[in-house]
């Protein structure tokens, strides 16, 4: 279906509310905001505000409860799971992988998961590798890499089909501070044509690369604007 005029580029959530099935306190409430091609909107808050659960309204991997969560101006439960989830690359927080494989089987495993043309596999792994820096050690288990190098991959992984939207849940959790700016810095590199959200309880990481901060408790905002304004 065609979005509403105008909003190709654009993530919207009006009046989400959103309760697990098994429990009956709400995880959010009443959340409302908008982010546009372009923009990096971080969510801040401690363990259990929410972050995760909202960000996982967007690829469905929960639905909202109450309201409506809009990509291009239509709602993601009228997509088809595959037309969404094309539009969607995602960073999980936990770098869950097979360790066996090495850096280049895995983006090859991704990539025919995502039903990119087979003749174009290559080209694009051998872009993502170089992207993250990682064309060196491509044919090195993902076991021995490192944290970081492992968070470098799995973001690798989720642009290789070249999405509209990039979610990365806790990106530089755990990371040393040489990887957590590289992490960064790629992170400002891809939102410059695509949205990007980050659900984080580090605010150092994203107070120089996020156009919007949205702070979270008890799964409401509390707070939201500019870095600048919230500082």
């Amino acid at each position: 279906d065609a979005g509403e005029a105008g909003k190709q580029g654009e993530i919207e959530f009006r009046n989400v509310s959103f309760t697990y099935p098994d429990s009956r306190e709400a995880m959010l409430e009443g959340i409302n905001f908008t982010a546009k091609k372009g923009e990096t909107v971080a969510f801040i808050g401690s363990t259990g505000s929410g972050k995760s659960s909202l960000i996982n309204l967007v690829p469905r991997f929960y639905d909202a409860t109450q309201g409506e969560v809009l990509v291009d101006g239509v709602n993601v439960r009228d997509y088809t799971l595959k037309a969404l989830r094309d539009k969607i690359g995602y960073v999980p927080q936990q770098q869950g992988m097979y360790d066996s494989f090495t850096a280049e089987e895995f983006l090859n495993y991704i990539a025919n998961l995502k039903g990119i043309n087979k003749k174009e596999i290559s080209d694009k792994v051998t872009e993502m590798l170089e992207f993250v820096n990682l064309e060196n050690v491509r044919k090195k288990k993902l076991g021995g890499f490192s944290g970081g190098m492992k968070q470098r991959i799995l973001i690798a992984q989720a642009l290789i089909n070249d999405p509209d939207i990039l979610i990365l849940d806790e990106p530089t959790a755990g990371l040393d501070p040489n990887e957590r700016i590289r992490i960064r810095n790629l992170i400002a590199q891809i939102s410059i044509n695509k949205i990007v959200i980050i659900a984080t309880h580090i605010v150092s990481d994203i107070e120089f690369i996020a156009n919007k901060i949205i702070m979270l408790s008890a799964g409401k905002i509390i707070k939201n604007g500019s870095p600048s304004e919230l500082l």
